[in-house]
């Protein structure tokens, strides 16, 4: 198949020529499911966001092949179970295309769903590589891996950082104990041995004992894989304690409530994000379109999103089909333009190619970029 140039403006002349037709056409619905609700819920409106910009700009300019697109919002909580309840009322309500979820111990359970029934998934946000490594067709992501995002926080701790004594800290979920593994997997590759790889449960708040622990080691250095609630308060009570080590962590530590967690102590933290595709001057469009609603679009999963949509839409207008198996074969072949850059999906369904950058936080929550 022909590499596609999707750019909005092909598009949108692509579309309006059927735009006459779209009374007359149903409607394409894709469920958007993400934690609309729970501790996690932040990371879920930069989905939404992106998705809904990414509908109104696709329908303002025609639809897609007569139809106008209804995005479908659903709350998996980032849990598993009712990640489970959801991708079933996608099951039950006809909808053939997902994008979402977002955290992996949700995304893994949805798309065995998903690839039994025969419904496309573009997760923005999922990056433990489990996902996609059971030989599904129908499960596809704009976002990058913990393989390829750990390397990148591993070997900024042993070249750069060279620590006297490291801990890895992990959550115990997919998530955040699978990057946390794939940075250990690094470091020790460089000859450094952690002296403490330990989990925190999900929820903890009193994390006193543990960095009691990380004191009497040394510790000068933590990497935590995670979300941003727990690593937050271990900043803070990390601060409170007199406990100084540098803190790093992945994409899932990178937003504004870690500084209204942590306060001072987040100031420091390193952080790997996606690049900020807010500064493509290619996206100036874009970004002032949802400025003008009085949005944020520098969020990490806020432009693969938009991608997401995007490429089902542009697909669907090529093709000049709706079946989820036919638009993921064609995904596969095909070059797309969007604003995270060219995406091309390799046979699991990962992007061939992304960049995950380092940052310093700080605690007036803006970043730095670590040259």
């Amino acid at each position: 198949m022909k590499p596609l140039q999707n750019t909005l403006t092909a598009l949108a002349l692509g579309t309006a020529l059927l735009g006459a037709t779209a009374a007359q056409a149903e409607d394409l619905r894709i469920a958007v499911v993400g934690p609309i609700t729970g501790p996690v819920a932040q990371y879920g409106d930069m989905q939404m966001i992106g998705a809904k910009m990414a509908v109104e700009r696709i329908n303002a300019a025609g639809g897609v092949n007569g139809m106008q697109i209804d995005a479908v919002l659903m709350d998996d909580v980032c849990e598993p179970k009712q990640a489970v309840a959801v991708a079933n009322q996608v099951v039950n309500q006809g909808i053939k295309f997902v994008v979402g979820h977002l955290c992996s111990g949700s995304t893994q359970p949805a798309s065995d769903i998903y690839e039994d029934e025969g419904i496309l998934m573009i997760s923005p946000a999922s990056t433990n590589p489990d996902i996609t490594l059971r030989g599904f067709k129908m499960i596809f992501r704009t976002i990058g891996l913990d393989s390829q995002q750990g390397p990148v926080a591993g070997h900024f701790i042993a070249d750069r950082i060279k620590p006297k004594a490291l801990a890895i800290l992990h959550d115990k979920q997919q998530y955040g104990q699978g990057i946390a593994e794939e940075v250990k997997k690094t470091v020790e590759a460089a000859g450094i041995t952690p002296v403490l790889f330990e989990g925190v449960n999900k929820g903890q708040n009193d994390f006193s004992a543990l960095i009691t622990k990380m004191k009497s080691l040394g510790v000068d250095f933590v990497y935590y894989g995670g979300y941003h609630p727990e690593l937050g308060l271990i900043l803070r009570q990390s601060r409170e304690q007199g406990f100084d080590a540098r803190y790093m962590g992945p994409e899932g530590v990178g937003n504004k409530d870690i500084s209204a967690i942590a306060g001072p102590a987040s100031e420091g933290l390193y952080v790997t994000l996606p690049a900020d595709f807010t500064k493509d001057p290619a996206n100036a469009d874009l970004v002032a379109a949802f400025e003008a609603k009085g949005e944020d679009p520098s969020g990490p999963f806020v432009m693969p999103s938009y991608a997401a949509v995007q490429i089902i839409t542009d697909t669907i207008a090529a093709t000049g089909s709706t079946d989820p198996g036919t638009i993921a074969a064609a995904m596969r072949e095909t070059t797309y333009d969007t604003p995270i850059g060219k995406v091309a999906f390799d046979d699991k369904g990962d992007l061939k190619e992304f960049n995950f950058v380092i940052y310093e936080w700080h605690a007036d929550a803006t970043k730095t970029e670590v040259q």
